[in-house]
């Protein structure tokens, strides 16, 4: 093998991460909350961490819907995002974006009920989480707070 075919390799696997990283960065534009909510899903990722830390624990939950989350978990700890978090605003969008995708679909799957059971927050970061899930929060009444 010549070294023309290795740097032909390096050069190609060069472009495919980058061409991978464009499709990647693009879905994060499709997906994100809309307005507003964007900014609210980075205030509120303290809160969503915790929640998908408990729902990712819930034997009760399905399977699969368990497995996203510590996926989720598990890229969230990795060192490497697709903008990284040193980038101002941007840097932890994409984190909250990647959050707010999975959070749907494990709402729809596994039901708003154990979302709110998991809930750790306040009841206005609740109704803001089910937002951004695309959903109308189940709560208690009004005036009634949660423990």
């Amino acid at each position: 093998m010549t070294g023309s075919f290795w740097w032909d390799l390096l050069i190609g696997a060069g472009i495919a991460l980058v061409v991978t990283w464009l499709v990647l960065l693009i879905g994060l534009v499709v997906v994100r909350p809309r307005g507003g909510l964007l900014r609210e899903a980075v205030r509120l990722l303290p809160d969503v961490l915790r929640l998908v830390r408990r729902l990712a624990g819930d034997r009760t939950l399905p399977h699969g819907v368990r497995v996203r989350l510590w996926l989720l978990m598990v890229y969230l700890a990795l060192p490497i995002d697709l903008i990284p978090d040193f980038i101002p605003v941007l840097g932890y969008a994409d984190d909250a974006i990647i959050v707010t995708a999975v959070l749907r679909g494990v709402v729809r799957r596994a039901g708003i009920a154990a979302v709110r059971a998991h809930w750790p927050g306040t009841d206005d970061g609740f109704a803001a989480v089910a937002r951004l899930a695309g959903l109308r929060p189940e709560g208690p009444p009004e005036g009634t707070t949660t423990p």
